[in-house]
């Protein structure tokens, strides 16, 4: 009995000792890539305009698009069968998210609230009751166009990689990847929530140009910037 427990000890001892961590920096995208999952949904009820331009697009597209930089990031420096993993895994916290809303928007409001602030219970009810048509197609645009981003990213590598394309490469592939999903999403998402609503070729076009300019603009900046943070957290974790 005595001689039991100290090998015991040393046996825990030796498999903490050998377990894996994870990378500092792919723990702080993974929290930060489950927050903008579901805000995007919430942000995606006001449109802005692109100044100096006259396109609009619904301003869920800045939280989308730190996702794209957050998969591909991943894809780059953790490996393209991780990055879809995480895709996949996006979907808890958008499903939890929703439900909560359902389960919110269902109880009684507070007399409180009723009597005092009814213009706030109103407006909140009105953005987030939304038709069931929006609610589902938000995650179907959502899986499709992230997938394919993940997928397009890491082929345009092709079998040598990006290490000896360097950062150029790096941005292209990026701003490729990005604009062509972000076409894709906007595709889907209009198509199941407003067709047959109302005319949907005007907004169609206009997201799609809106969403692809941005992808050209900001996302290679971006993936630069996000696989160069990703690399300092991951050093500073090992020193």
């Amino acid at each position: 009995m005595t001689d039991t427990a100290p090998a015991a000890t040393n046996q825990t001892s030796d498999t903490n000792s050998v377990a894996p961590i994870m990378p500092l920096g792919l723990f702080v995208y993974l929290m930060l890539y489950g927050g903008m999952t579901v805000l995007a949904g919430v942000l995606a009820f006001k449109q802005v305009q692109l100044v100096p331009s006259e396109l609009a697009v619904e301003s869920g597209i800045f939280a989308f698009l730190i996702l794209v930089v957050i998969s591909s990031t991943v894809a780059q420096l953790y490996g393209q069968k991780l990055a879809t993993r995480i895709v996949w895994l996006g979907f808890i916290p958008l499903l939890i998210a929703s439900l909560l809303m359902q389960l919110v928007l269902a109880l009684p409001p507070s007399v409180e609230m009723l009597e005092g602030r009814a213009d706030d219970l109103a407006a909140f009810e009105q953005v987030h009751n939304t038709v069931w048509r929006v609610w589902a197609a938000g995650p179907a645009a959502y899986i499709v166009s992230l997938l394919l981003n993940v997928w397009i990213f890491s082929k345009l590598a092709g079998s040598a990689g990006d290490k000896r394309k360097g950062t150029i490469g790096l941005m292209i592939r990026g701003a490729i990847a990005s604009a062509l999903s972000q076409a894709v999403d906007s595709v889907i998402f209009i198509t199941l929530a407003f067709y047959g609503l109302f005319p949907i070729t005007d907004l169609l076009i206009g997201q799609v140009l809106a969403k692809v300019a941005l992808s050209i603009v900001l996302v290679p900046f971006l993936i630069t910037g996000g696989v160069k943070l990703a690399q300092w957290l991951d050093a500073r974790q090992t020193s």
